[in-house]
């Protein structure tokens, strides 16, 4: 990327603004400086002067003048700081406050029209392109990693397990479209028919996103669950993700009152076999393979969830 890159991308962007703003006047009668004070005011229970100067990078002059012509109009009031004796808290009057949530509504409506030329099947992507940029290029504001959640899987959530599978594997090892195809038979199998007392899928989100996914499913065999589709998306390992979904296959499988629980992974996979092992599963057989394109070395993997091996 270069500088030209980057100042493309600006006027681009100013542009697109521009353009859903033209004839509405989205911060009037407010510059877009003052519009950002008045958000700061309505979306924190208690600031000060040296808070906003420092969250908006504002000369301190500047920003007197602005709060001096808020205090004209009514907007806020400043008084000594609770915290602070020595600095000026600045709050919101009952009229600022209506201010400010005018001119949210208004930049609600502007973004919503933005967002209303964006395909939904391609906003998802459009959120994580600008969650990237934040976190590239050090916004401090941006939210933190929270803890990772497990969820129940929603509208679309399955589909994704497909295309995840099909795109990661392809990418890391090479595997053609059959494996594709294998994890779609899977997912449709569960989809069309399963007992939710005995069989359910997890999805693992990170920040509002799905980083993970995995499948508990009943075998062949009496007594016997199946673990399957485990997968951790390359920006969320290392944060625990596989292993919080193979613990939650255990715990339930050992809930819902299966005797064994076992899986079917390949060599290659060494970090999900390190996993498996941590959580006692113990190797049972393995054979080679000709599949997704590859000669692989499949293996076989088993948890006595009620003993203490295999």
């Amino acid at each position: 990327m270069t500088v030209q890159d980057v100042r493309a991308f600006n006027r681009f962007y100013t542009g697109v603004i521009g353009a859903l703003d033209y004839g509405r006047h989205l911060y009037a009668p407010y510059t877009l400086t003052e519009s950002r004070v008045l958000y700061e005011l309505a979306h924190s229970r208690q600031l000060d002067a040296a808070d906003l100067r420092t969250r908006l990078s504002l000369d301190a002059g500047y920003l007197s003048r602005i709060l001096n012509k808020f205090e004209e109009a009514g907007l806020v009031e400043r008084g000594p700081s609770a915290a602070d004796p020595r600095r000026r808290s600045v709050t919101l009057t009952t009229r600022g406050r209506e201010t400010a949530g005018l001119l949210d509504e208004r930049a609600r409506e502007t973004v919503g029209a933005l967002l209303d030329s964006v395909a939904p099947q391609e906003r998802p992507r459009l959120g994580e392109a600008m969650r990237t940029i934040r976190d590239l290029l050090g916004d401090e504001r941006a939210p933190g990693p929270r803890e990772v959640v497990l969820r129940a899987p929603r509208p679309g959530d399955l589909g994704w397990i497909v295309q995840r599978n099909a795109e990661l594997y392809a990418a890391e090892y090479g595997w053609n479209a059959d494996y594709e195809g294998l994890v779609a038979r899977i997912v449709a199998d569960f989809a069309e028919d399963h007992d939710p007392h005995l069989e359910r899928v997890w999805i693992a989100e990170l920040d509002g996103r799905a980083v993970g996914c995995v499948m508990c499913v009943r075998d062949e065999v009496p007594a016997t669950a199946r673990l399957r589709l485990l997968l951790v998306e390359p920006d969320a390992r290392g944060r625990g993700v596989g292993d919080r979904l193979v613990r939650a296959v255990v715990d339930f499988a050992r809930e819902a009152g299966y005797r064994d629980l076992v899986l079917w992974t390949n060599d290659v996979l060494s970090s999900a076999r390190h996993l498996y092992q941590r959580h006692g599963f113990g190797l049972v057989a393995e054979r080679p393979h000709r599949s997704f394109g590859k000669d692989l070395m499949g293996q076989d993997w088993r948890l006595d969830l009620h003993g203490s091996g295999v």
